[in-house]
């Protein structure tokens, strides 16, 4: 598959997810295997004015193909926020009109672009003409189920210049409920020429290899289930490659989970470090120590705010976990 000048490595993409995909958990995926990573949602008009944490969220130090997701619903914003992503060094520039949360929607961005296709349009233009580097766009089915028209909106996008569409088979009142409808994603595959990526409860391989047989998709966007896993990304690229997963020790993950800890107290100092953390040792804990690590010790992790008791604790969950040194 290819997006722009670039080759990209496999079909299994790491999803921006806010609060989550923090430039720690990104690299730690690429290292492992994903073949491409997406910044978390950034707000156009406040990364445009400094503020420190969008340009957190922008960070792509270290990402070779680095993509910055933007959000908002002003043209005049979302173009000069790309375009200064850009000089930051992003290699490409994706647009959110897929956020269900009510805070973005509320301001008519996000998922609620897909009421009025007009100006989502507008962005687009305004985006693709403001940057060099590819656009791509990521979207859902719909605002809801009376009004499904992403296949419109697929097509109108690529005709102004989206080199790559990623769509989550829900509509936006659906938010995270329910099951993701794979096969709705079908027509809109079929609707375009550019690749088109299926997002939306992937949570192995199999599952990937199912939404592929069911929408016809280039690739899959693993969102969730990565959480606690970055690795997993990875282990599904190989996989849709007829590849088995690269062989890894206990070890391994405990330096990359430590890796990641890090990176955070780094990119937001100890204080406030300590708390992004917490859903991410969370996830470590529910994913490979939940029934290795004692109920006090589960509590000290997750509430601590001393980073040398929390390094100890987390490098437990890898170094006790049956389901890891079990292999």
């Amino acid at each position: 598959m290819k997006l722009g000048a670039f080759n990209l490595s496999g079909r299994a993409f790491l999803a921006p997810m806010s609060g989550v995909t923090d430039v720690g958990m990104r690299k730690i995926a690429l290292r492992f295997g994903a073949s491409l990573v997406v910044s978390e949602m950034v707000a156009s008009d406040s990364f445009v004015k400094g503020d420190q944490e969008s340009l957190i969220r922008a960070e792509g130090a270290g990402i070779d193909m680095h993509v910055v997701q933007l959000a908002g619903r002003d043209p005049h914003w979302m173009a000069q926020a790309a375009r200064l992503a850009q000089d930051n060094g992003a290699a490409v520039i994706d647009i959110n009109m897929g956020c269900p949360a009510k805070k973005v929607t509320g301001g008519y961005a996000g998922s609620a672009l897909m009421r009025d296709l007009d100006l989502a349009l507008r962005l687009i233009d305004a985006i693709v003409a403001a940057v060099t580097v590819p656009v791509t766009l990521k979207t859902r089915l719909g605002w809801d189920e009376n009004s499904l028209n992403a296949v419109e909106l697929a097509r109108r996008a690529e005709a102004a210049g989206i080199q790559l569409l990623t769509i989550h088979g829900r509509t936006r009142c659906q938010f995270y409920k329910g099951k993701a409808d794979w096969s709705a994603i079908r027509p809109i595959k079929e609707a375009v020429s550019i690749p088109v990526i299926a997002n939306g409860d992937c949570q192995s391989l199999e599952d990937a290899e199912q939404m592929l047989a069911q929408t016809g998709a280039d690739g899959v966007m693993i969102g969730r289930a990565a959480l606690g896993r970055p690795w997993l990304v990875g282990d599904i690229a190989d996989g849709l490659e007829g590849r088995s997963p690269t062989l890894r020790s206990a070890q391994d993950y405990r330096e990359a989970a430590l890796e990641h800890y890090e990176s955070l107290l780094d990119q937001f100092g100890t204080a406030s470090g300590v708390r992004h953390a917490r859903k991410h040792l969370a996830a470590y804990v529910e994913h490979y120590g939940d029934q290795d690590l004692s109920d006090q010790e589960r509590l000290d992790l997750l509430t601590t705010t001393d980073p040398a008791r929390a390094r100890l604790l987390l490098q437990a969950i890898f170094d006790r976990s049956r389901l890891l040194n079990a292999a």
